[in-house]
């Protein structure tokens, strides 16, 4: 019997449905949110079997008595594309900061680096050959 199952990264958020619509538009698709109506408090997402949790740092600290950090870089979330330099770009559009272009790494990949609207690091990468 294995003790965990369903791994999942929750991100602090300043302002949920900003952030929500951000990851929906990279292509993730709402799996729960509570409440349903008016301004949820947590929003689960999910892309190709990961889930990621929004969570606002308002709800996770009322309600949890946790001292949670929306912003800066804590956590990155990776996402692995076959073209790095449209996934950069897209991620731009969207309204993520750039931070680093592309770039070859470690021989046989190829990374670029932005931020999301809260400031978590999202990673784009692609294995070359």
């Amino acid at each position: 019997m294995t003790l965990f199952r369903t791994p999942q990264v929750v991100l602090f958020t300043r302002d949920i449905d900003r952030a929500t619509n951000f990851y929906r538009r990279l292509g993730f698709e709402e799996a729960f949110r509570t409440p349903r109506v008016e301004t949820p408090i947590h929003v689960d997402l999910t892309l190709d079997g990961y889930r990621i949790g929004l969570a606002t740092e308002t709800s996770t600290r009322n309600d949890h008595c946790l001292d949670p950090v929306a912003d800066g870089q804590h956590a990155a979330v990776i996402l692995w594309t076959d073209d790095v330099h449209a996934g950069y770009a897209h991620r731009v559009d969207l309204g993520a900061t750039p931070i680093k272009p592309p770039e070859p790494w470690l021989d046989h990949l190829l990374i670029a680096w932005a931020e999301d609207p809260e400031g978590h690091l999202i990673q784009v990468v692609q294995t070359v050959s």
